[in-house]
């Protein structure tokens, strides 16, 4: 498919598979493409396309199981080793300090090596990783260990959503991307659940998530030549130029990162502020889960039929009043964990609906550094969210959390708003 925001006229492909210029790099996202260029997908058929984005979301959700899996495992372990809160959070961040550092990268060293083979490196060093939990024994290792895990999961996440958005046929690129959200929100709830079964007191949960990891690896072998080809980067077209590029989008994604941490860590302790037990209270973390996988295929389809800008601005409106109504669901337990599913799985859409509008907007080398730029935003809101909830829920308890979240989402709907006003 030819982007029509990428290249202009004279900025064809040749054959070779090299950018041809006509206008200077930094202007080739300015105007509209009048004439067709050579695309790099043209021979992709459409089984090659469903082959690639079914590997893709495979490969992904497997590893999301693994990560699910990951983090209860190495926090319990921790806590066992005699490992204080604040160590054992440190060494959690040390997975997103390894995103942010490592993603503007990604889109460079599988330009070199390749999209597939870059995947299968990640994949062998997040299964060495988790096997060097199992191992290694002085706890300053576990450090340099996160870090690696960490560099894995950025590799997975930047260049499987590259792959699934740009095999994804652009009549039903947001039905393609909730497919993927909704399959990688059943991984991540999966991971818990086998913990729960093998038990962490042996080396069995170790070498399941090493597994998961090593199994990801077959649809990858299997997918042939469906990996999208990728060139180098042009000179100045990073990470902050899509920063500034796509801020609605990947605001989206830092806001997102942001709620869903936050929402993660502090709906348990809303619940048993109102007088819910742990296990009930917990439960509103579950609720949430059930929204994100019931609504995205249906946020998807409706991102296939209107402006993806201004559906991102109702689902901030959506998650502003949302937030607002949490507090008024009151205590009783089956209104709040209606409220939480409807509102979670409407939230959700701001990564589901952002990843289509990346795919819709750019396109090859572009799509893979602004996909890196979005995971990176992910990243950063994930760290961000959780000091900020606790914040405001300090200062007017219970409910000073979704407050919280509110104005998060009170701002992300006035950026949208002001960019749906901005020319496409």
């Amino acid at each position: 498919m030819v982007n029509r925001y990428f290249l202009p006229p004279g900025c064809a492909r040749v054959a070779a598979g090299a950018w041809g210029v006509a206008l200077p790099a930094r202007l080739c996202f300015l105007r509209p493409a009048m004439t067709a260029v050579a695309d790099p997908l043209a021979d992709f058929t459409p089984r090659d396309r469903r082959i690639g984005i079914t590997v893709a979301i495979a490969c992904v959700s497997l590893v999301g199981v693994g990560l699910s899996l990951s983090i209860p495992l190495l926090s319990f372990a921790m806590e066992r080793r005699g490992a204080s809160g604040a160590m054992i959070g440190l060494n959690t961040a040390m997975g997103g300090l390894a995103t942010v550092a490592v993603a503007p990268f990604i889109p460079r060293l599988a330009a070199a090596i390749g999209v597939r083979p870059t995947l299968l490196l990640a994949l062998a060093i997040g299964a060495a990783a988790i096997l060097g939990f199992a191992f290694i024994q002085p706890f300053w290792a576990w450090f340099p260990l996160r870090f690696a895990f960490g560099v894995s999961l950025a590799i997975m996440f930047v260049l499987s959503e590259f792959w699934i958005n740009a095999l994804a046929p652009a009549q039903s690129r947001g039905l393609v991307m909730g497919v993927y959200v909704t399959a990688l929100s059943v991984g991540l709830g999966a991971g818990p659940l086998i913990l729960a079964g093998v038990g962490m007191d042996s080396l069995a949960p170790y070498l399941t998530c090493a597994a998961l990891f090593v199994v990801a690896a077959g649809p990858l072998l299997f997918a042939g030549c469906s990996a999208p080809p990728l060139e180098r980067a042009e000179k100045g077209r990073g990470v902050l130029f899509f920063l500034a590029l796509a801020p609605v989008a990947t605001l989206s994604a830092f806001i997102f990162g942001a709620v869903e941490t936050g929402a993660f860590a502090f709906l348990p302790l809303y619940g048993v502020s109102l007088g819910f037990g742990a296990t009930t209270a917990a439960l509103l973390v579950t609720a949430m889960e059930v929204g994100n996988v019931l609504l995205q295929i249906p946020l998807g389809l409706l991102s296939d039929r209107m402006d993806r800008r201004k559906l991102l601005l109702g689902i901030g409106v959506v998650g502003f009043l949302g937030a607002l109504a949490i507090p008024l669901a009151g205590a009783s337990a089956a209104l709040l964990y209606t409220v939480v599913a409807l509102w979670g799985g409407v939230v959700c859409g701001l990564y589901t609906v952002a990843l289509a509008h990346l795919g819709a907007r750019f396109s090859g080398t572009d799509l893979a550094t602004a996909n890196a730029a979005f995971v990176v935003t992910y990243s950063l809101g994930l760290i961000a969210g959780p000091p900020v909830l606790g914040v405001g829920f300090d200062l007017w308890p219970p409910y000073g959390a979704p407050a919280a979240i509110a104005v998060l989402m009170g701002v992300f709907a006035l950026v949208a708003a002001w960019r749906v006003r901005a020319p496409s």
